[in-house]
């Protein structure tokens, strides 16, 4: 456990929600992040995700879904998360105003890098894509999700991430509970902090001692 790095996020940094993305530990495994003080956890695997559920189920966490989420899928998880992250497309809107029983934070996820292997809304689409999201009132738009392009080009992932704030702060014009900016994993977290992000969601070098 990198025990250094968090006490430095969560004492520095109580402005900012950490999500462990737990997706390398067993069930079993988690129980020693919650006593170091995190309370979230971010899943991106259906099967993974309902296993430690259950499991920890009794213990104090909020559920975080941050992977992509097939509509298929929603029925069986929709109401164990407390925030999903990858929001993206109105069919997956309309399954979770199908299964869900009382509204979910979502996050929207843009397509910041801009490649086309990736998930996400265009930047260009997000507000008229959050405008559609009326018609599904069991979603609560809570903010926006964005992956930077993977690059030792600090510049080029500093305009990502000032495209998702530019961006959410546009939303928030209309719709006033678009606060959070998700954005930030293990290898730019650090560039995240310095662009506004509310969110990180970091799970390897949680887990390294002496990875910073």
């Amino acid at each position: 456990m990198n025990k250094t790095l968090i006490d430095n996020l969560l004492t520095h940094h109580k402005d900012i929600r950490l999500v462990m993305a737990s997706k390398y530990l067993e069930a079993s495994q988690i129980y020693q992040y919650v006593d170091a003080g995190i309370s979230d956890f971010g899943e991106s695997r259906v099967d993974a995700f309902l296993q430690k559920e259950e499991t920890l189920r009794d213990t104090p966490i909020t559920w975080h879904f941050i992977g992509t989420l097939q509509s298929k899928k929603v029925k069986h998880i929709i109401n164990k998360i407390d925030v999903l992250h990858s929001l993206d497309r109105l069919s997956l809107a309309k399954a979770i105003q199908k299964h869900r029983e009382d509204p979910l934070p979502c996050l929207i996820q843009v397509n910041i890098s801009k490649e086309e292997n990736k998930h996400g809304v265009k930047p260009a689409s997000v507000l008229t894509f959050i405008k559609a999201l009326e018609a599904y009132p069991i979603i609560k738009v809570i903010g926006l999700m964005g992956i930077a392009l993977h690059s030792d080009d600090e510049a080029v992932i500093h305009r990502q991430f000032e495209t998702l704030k530019r961006l959410r702060d546009r939303a928030n014009k209309t719709t006033k509970d678009c606060k959070e900016l998700s954005m930030g994993m293990s290898e730019d977290y650090s560039i995240a902090i310095k662009e506004g992000a509310t969110m990180l969601r970091l799970g390897r070098i949680l887990i390294s001692e002496g990875s910073l």
